[in-house]
């Protein structure tokens, strides 16, 4: 069996080129996600978090190899910063009031009855904080440079 690796095949959206501004098009891919606010380096909320969206994206690829076949390497986490105050984000720079989407994409057959199969297999087996909001999307970015303008979509 043959491992994908969507980082090496998506090369052009994860490793762009070095000192140069591109504009690109990204097609819709699906992610699992989760939202939380605070403060990522002192937040447990952000670190449960992470700590889930890895727990579950490791079941599922596990899940994939096993039951359909299909083998690929996770890939990296990613995330959607923003927060109500902008001034928080920028020139304050309060991480306290940040809000967030970390986020892991997932292969086009990983679909959400795979997250919340009738056994609960792809379930985080660590407690975690909110699991139930951990769950399959689409995110869509369009003509971005230098991720910016996200468009959440949820299914």
């Amino acid at each position: 069996m043959d491992k994908i690796d969507f980082k090496r095949d998506l090369k052009h959206l994860y490793q762009p080129p070095a000192g140069q501004f591109t504009l690109i098009e990204v097609p819709a891919m699906q992610f699992l996600m989760l939202d939380g606010h605070g403060d990522p380096n002192s937040a447990p909320a952000y670190q449960e978090a992470v700590e889930a969206l890895y727990a579950v994206a490791y079941k599922l690829k596990f899940a994939s190899k096993q039951q359909v076949g299909r083998d690929y390497t996770v890939m990296p986490l990613e995330g959607l910063w923003w927060a109500e105050d902008m001034a928080s984000f920028t020139a304050r720079r309060d991480k306290s009031q940040w809000d967030w989407t970390m986020m892991i994409m997932q292969p086009e057959w990983v679909t959400g009855g795979n997250v919340w199969g009738g056994n609960g297999r792809c379930r985080p087996t660590k407690s975690a904080a909110r699991p139930c909001q951990t769950a399959p999307g689409t995110v869509s970015r369009r003509s971005v440079g230098a991720n910016y303008a996200h468009r959440l979509l949820r299914r």
